[in-house]
């Protein structure tokens, strides 16, 4: 996919950030879309459907926390990429934006250089999807990664994008234990750096989801996928 093709919704509202970022961006050959608020976001992306939204958290007219979930429940928008781009970089507000469906988290001020190399390195992930046709069938769970599909006992269920990422993960080899380390570097990447605790909240998502049996936790360790 050409950077031409790409389309990324910056939501901020501090002109300065939707300027520089957006400069930065534009620049590097993506097509940028803007917007000031929540609100005015989710109704861009409704109709825009775009591949990646940088989201600012504390925002007028509704947040990006409330803004993230709203976009999640749209069934065009499921595979789009959300990050979070704040100066809020306490624990809770993380664990706050995973728990609402986003994919990264980017504290500022950042320098727009590496903010380029950041969006590069999540942009990348759209490629990994595109080159992935794997079907998996385990019991009465079909995980279907060429469709970013799952169906279970014949019900299709609808996962944000990392909980698809680790439940594919895990479910690529049943009882065997990932390590938190390795599940943090195949599903976020080396390049992310996220809170400890962003592995528990997926695994308390998936349990919601899917089934707590489904899933054991080795204390100390890890995370296995039990059939």
């Amino acid at each position: 996919m050409n950077k031409k093709d790409i389309t990324i919704l910056l939501v901020d509202d501090e002109p300065d950030i939707l300027e520089i970022v957006g400069y930065n961006l534009t620049a590097e050959g993506y097509s940028v879309l803007t917007a000031e608020n929540g609100l005015e976001a989710v109704k861009i992306a409704k109709k825009k459907k775009p591949h990646l939204i940088i989201l600012d958290v504390m925002m007028p007219e509704m947040d990006g926390i409330e803004a993230c979930e709203q976009i999640r429940k749209i069934p065009d928008l499921q595979n789009t990429i959300i990050t979070f781009l704040t100066a809020r970089g306490e624990d809770y507000s993380q664990v706050a934006g995973f728990d609402a469906g986003a994919d990264d988290y980017i504290t500022k001020p950042i320098r727009p250089k590496v903010l380029v190399s950041k969006v590069k390195a999540l942009l990348r992930r759209l490629k990994e999807d595109d080159s992935s046709d794997e079907v998996v069938k385990i019991g009465n769970l079909v995980i279907n990664r060429d469709e970013y599909k799952i169906i279970k006992d014949k019900k299709e269920i609808i996962l944000p994008r990392k909980e698809f990422e680790l439940l594919s993960l895990l479910a690529s080899k049943p009882g065997k234990v990932f390590k938190r380390e390795d599940i943090l570097d195949k599903v976020w990447g080396n390049e992310v750096i996220v809170g400890g605790r962003t592995i528990d909240v997926h695994i308390r998502k998936l349990r919601e989801k899917l089934g707590d049996d489904s899933f054991k936790t080795i204390k100390g360790v890890g995370y296995k996928f039990v059939v």
